[in-house]
Order: structure tokens, then sequence, then C-alpha cells
């Protein structure tokens, strides 16, 4: 028999489910931008070697064999654990939202590098938040950053239907800003402030070092993340459950 061919992979773990008794099946972003699906064997063994290799959000450098549908993890070291995630509730929810987009935004076989070191950083910066504001203002800004890289970057400059530069909602089914006018034609447009219209357009823009230490408040902050839902909802044509769930905490 041929022996199976092996790569090694640096990856984030992005979802863990349960395989037979002691195993899992991780499903992980390579550092290439490609999603890629591996059984861990032992992976749920109190005190196995692949069992603190493999936890959510852990960014690993992978050993893997080739399977008949799967790849099997031969070995792993880890290269970062973003520990302070765990234990806060707040910041497990944040981080989860950022592994559900980023799981419908790869795809196996096809690369595109830069998913991997934006949703990196965008854990970090969720380690580093220093309260729930800043923790609802990085998830926006991920997935804005994220959908615009991807094609579905929101107009934010003038009514996307008639060109109005007063616009005062937005839609995500419309595709961005609309005019009073238009937005009664719209259902669902939602009411716009000129401020919030600048901190949508912000959230593209700036880096997350800058969304770091940028002041904001709390109500400001939930806003922008509820129109990141509906927006991320609407173009990638999925319920995303991680994402209601950091909405209710």
């Amino acid at each position: 028999m041929a022996a199976r061919r092996t790569r090694r992979i640096k990856a984030l773990v992005l979802d863990r489910t349960k395989l037979g008794e002691q195993d899992l099946i991780l499903t992980c972003l390579t550092d290439t931008g490609e999603e890629l699906r591996a059984v861990a064997k032992g992976a749920r063994k109190p005190g196995g070697r692949l069992a603190a290799r493999t936890e959510l959000f852990s960014e690993v450098d992978m050993l893997v064999a080739e399977g008949r549908s799967l790849f099997v993890v031969s070995e792993a070291s880890l290269l970062s654990a973003h520990e302070k995630i765990r234990g806060d509730l707040s910041r497990v929810s944040a981080a989860s939202t950022l592994c559900e987009i980023a799981r419908l935004t790869c795809i196996e076989g096809y690369t595109d590098t830069f998913l991997f070191p934006i949703l990196s950083r965008a854990l970090t910066a969720v380690e580093r938040a220093s309260d729930e504001a800043h923790l609802d203002v990085i998830v926006a800004a991920y997935v804005f950053k994220v959908l615009a890289h991807g094609g579905w970057r929101p107009e934010l400059h003038s009514c996307i239907a008639c060109g109005d530069e007063a616009p005062t909602f937005f839609s995500s089914r419309a595709g961005g800003v609309l005019c009073a006018s238009c937005a009664r034609e719209v259902e669902g447009a939602e009411a716009l402030s000129a401020s919030q219209r600048t901190w949508l357009a912000s959230l593209i823009s700036l880096t997350f070092d800058q969304i770091e230490e940028v002041a904001i408040d709390a109500e400001t902050a939930f806003f922008l993340l509820s129109l990141a839902h509906m927006w991320a909802a609407t173009h990638l044509d999925a319920r995303l459950r991680a994402f209601e769930f950091l909405l209710s905490v």
C-alpha cells in the first residue's frame, strides 16, 4: 500500500465535532486561506497529546496526512492558544462569532491569503478588548472587512438607489445607504445618523490597533454589531447562531 501523502500546515481551529469516544473532527482555516477538515485521533482523551493543541481559537502547526475523505492529524504543536479568551463568556462569544464567519468565508481548495492573518489579528484584539463595547466593534469590523474583501462592500457615500448624497437609512438587502425617499420602498431599512455612517466606513478602513484605542459608547457599538449581523446573514445567506447568541449576551 502506498504511503499517504502528508503536508505541514499552519492553521486556526474554527470548529470541533465529536467523532466516536475519543476523536474530533477539526474544521480549520489554513494560512493559505483554505478550509481544511481533519481527524484528530485521541483529542478528547484527557492527557492525550493532541488534547491541549486542538482547542477552539488555537493557532497550530500541524502535520496532516491525506485520508479517504478527511485529513488525519499526525502531529501538532501549539503556536498561540489565544488563552485570554477562555473563561470569559463575552470573549468566547465574540471569538465564536469570528470563527463562524470565517467558516462561511473560506472554501476547501481555494486559497486566499487575506483570511488567516485578519482572523488571527481579530482574535488577538478580542483578547485585548477593554470592554464590551470594544468587543462588539471588533466583531463588527471583522465582519465588514472580510465581507468587503469578498466582494460585499456596502455603499456608504450616497443613496444606492438614486445617488442622493445625504442618505439617512441603511439596508443590507439594498446593499448600503438609502435616502429617506428610497428607503420607503425597501422593507427593513434602518435609520442611520451621519455619525453612524462615519463609523461604518471607519470599520473597514481602521486597523484593529486603532479600533482597540478608539473611544466608542456601548449603544453605538451594539448598533454597529447589529448591522454587521444583518449584513452577514443577508450576503452569506445563512443563519448565524453564534452571532445571534452574541447579540443576546
